[in-house]
């Protein structure tokens, strides 16, 4: 037997799913075989924004999990759009990683040591408005490409597209074996991350059992929880992955047995007006708490920021 897994073809895209497929060999001794897919968004250069449709990073790939080109399909899970995909079923979340985001600088710089004007990378409305929100007089430079790209930007002449320092995913960071080129990583109390970030999603086919199971033993409980109650947020928000949410879902041991900590943030590109909420529940309401704090995010006005940014459905 030959398991095949889909992936997008970046340099991260292959390594996390090398991690899943090595660890799919070593627990049910079979063969796994990586298959690259290029998606949409891997084949435009414009700003997440500015594509149309949902799931450019995903589509492809799911489409061939549905037409039997490969039996399953691996996603960084901030990528999979929140509504259901009609045939698949999503058979495991693996354990997070390190859901932060990080900074990467010019002379091992933080965000605060960073002068005013200095000229920081991301192709995320989330990371811009949290950027500009902290006011530091930093100027935010959109951009796009892969993780090893961006790096290379750092610390180049401002005619040679330079930077002095990009935001990216931790996770990303450490999967790619680049970890100790991070700067700082950003506390989530100041700067939350995209719903999902540092979580792996793997789908197949509704009707393939035995693949499901194969996956199951990957499937983390207090991931899928969490991920469920940000991805749920998101969707009551009525938000894409490229809006101007973060949120980040945390189970935690409490005195009368595990709680569900959920905070999420709604910020205009220009870092003002930015609102900030949490809640807690259990486990077990991950879906009722993400739905709860989206409520009171509306009801202070998320949904006007988010009109004005034009990524309110």
């Amino acid at each position: 037997m030959v398991l095949k897994v889909g992936t997008r073809g970046s340099k991260l895209a292959l390594a996390q799913a090398g991690q899943l497929a090595h660890q799919l060999r070593q627990a049910h001794q079979i063969d796994v075989e990586l298959v690259p897919i290029q998606t949409a968004g891997d084949r435009s250069s414009e700003p997440i924004q500015a594509l149309e449709g949902t799931g450019v990073f995903v589509a492809a790939v799911r489409e061939a999990v549905l037409d039997g080109t490969v039996d399953l399909g691996v996603h960084s899970l901030k990528d999979l759009p929140t509504a259901p995909a009609e045939g698949l079923n999503l058979a495991a979340i693996c354990a997070r990683a390190d859901a932060r985001d990080a900074v990467v600088a010019r002379d091992n710089l933080t965000l605060g040591e960073l002068p005013a004007g200095s000229r920081v990378g991301t192709g995320s409305p989330r990371r811009i408005s949290q950027l500009n929100a902290l006011g530091l007089g930093l100027e935010a430079v959109q951009i796009r490409g892969n993780v090893d790209s961006r790096l290379d930007r750092v610390g180049n002449s401002v005619a040679d597209g330079g930077l002095d320092a990009v935001l990216v995913a931790y996770a990303g960071l450490q999967r790619l074996g680049r970890a100790d080129e991070a700067t700082e990583v950003l506390d989530p109390l100041q700067f939350l991350p995209a719903p999902g970030q540092g979580a792996l999603a793997c789908e197949c086919r509704l009707d393939d059992e035995a693949t499901a199971q194969l996956l199951a033993v990957f499937d983390d409980p207090d991931t899928r929880a969490a991920v469920t109650a940000e991805r749920t947020l998101l969707a009551t928000l009525e938000a894409g992955c490229s809006a101007p949410v973060g949120a980040l879902a945390e189970v935690v041991a409490g005195d009368h047995g595990d709680e569900l900590w959920l905070r999420a943030v709604v910020g205009d590109v220009s870092g003002a007006p930015t609102i900030r909420r949490s809640a807690t529940g259990t486990p077990d309401e991950a879906a009722a708490l993400g739905a709860l704090l989206a409520a009171e995010l509306l009801e202070d006005g998320a949904g006007q920021i988010m009109a004005s940014e034009g990524v309110a459905s």
